[in-house]
């Protein structure tokens, strides 16, 4: 993540920490000189609450986790009804997901075994988003994986944006496009989804592959970044469609013979 604004140079800080298979980064602009100190104390503690939601919401959501209640659930070993009110209070919002994308996003898996893989991601970023604002930082930017939602300004009470980068999907070492978030705009997070990404919970709708490589969207709020990303793939066209027409989102999608689809932010 990198500042807009050319005139005044952040220092920036971050921390990082593995979970739910991909790294995830906190950054946070920090005052140079005597308040440094005192910046990364809060830099650390806000990181570690950040890490331990990820982390308690790993533990019951993972499917690669045998202990964990989304496992024993596809173990048949619980049953949904009686599963915890955290797990069917997610459940029913991919449920609710599933239809606003006419079955574009599914809460389960196509042998009928619940995965909440396609949101739970999303709601850690957006859970954490909230316990950083109830510590008092105005400021940052959270980074899993490349799903990015963000606070304020990378320069300390201004209104520079956070600059989002996305990959291309043949070279993960290229960057294809950028997309400022926070700041002045209303839009804060960026989501992408793909074989390069996630890839591993997501199931076409109907027969034969997606259209797309890979799908980044930005919105307001990073669930329904996260969800429309992985739901436009899974849909193809259709969904796009939907999408942009339903939602107040900007996409750009990544065909898998390497055209690209965008909308006008981010022809912009």
């Amino acid at each position: 993540m990198q500042p807009t604004s050319d005139l005044e140079v952040p220092q920036l800080k971050a921390k990082t920490f593995r979970c739910m298979g991909t790294v995830i980064s906190l950054t946070v602009p920090v005052a140079p000189g005597k308040g440094s100190a005192a910046g990364e104390l809060a830099l650390t503690a806000a990181a570690a609450a950040v890490e331990r939601l990820f982390r308690e919401l790993d533990a019951r959501f993972s499917l690669y986790r045998p202990e964990s209640e989304a496992s024993r659930l596809a173990r048949g070993e619980l049953q949904l009804r009686a599963a915890s009110q955290d797990f069917r209070d997610r459940y029913a919002e991919a449920a609710d997901w599933r239809l606003l994308t006419e079955g574009a996003f599914t809460p389960e898996r196509p042998d009928g075994v619940p995965d909440l893989s396609g949101l739970v991601k999303g709601f850690a970023i957006k859970e954490a988003g909230a316990a950083l604002q109830a510590l008092g930082h105005g400021d940052w930017c959270l980074n899993a994986g490349g799903d990015v939602l963000v606070a304020g300004s990378p320069i300390a009470g201004g209104q520079a944006s956070w600059q989002a980068g996305i990959v291309d999907p043949q070279d993960r070492r290229t960057l294809i496009a950028a997309f400022p978030l926070g700041g002045s705009t209303a839009i804060r997070a960026l989501a992408t989804s793909g074989s390069a990404e996630r890839g591993d919970h997501i199931w076409t709708s109907g027969a034969g592959v997606s259209t797309f490589r890979q799908v980044s969207v930005a919105a307001a709020d990073i669930v329904t970044a996260d969800v429309l990303a992985t739901a436009i793939v899974a849909g193809g066209i259709p969904m796009l469609n939907r999408a942009t027409s339903g939602w107040d989102v900007e996409v750009l999608a990544i065909r898998n013979d390497g055209g690209i689809l965008a909308t006008p932010g981010f022809r912009a």
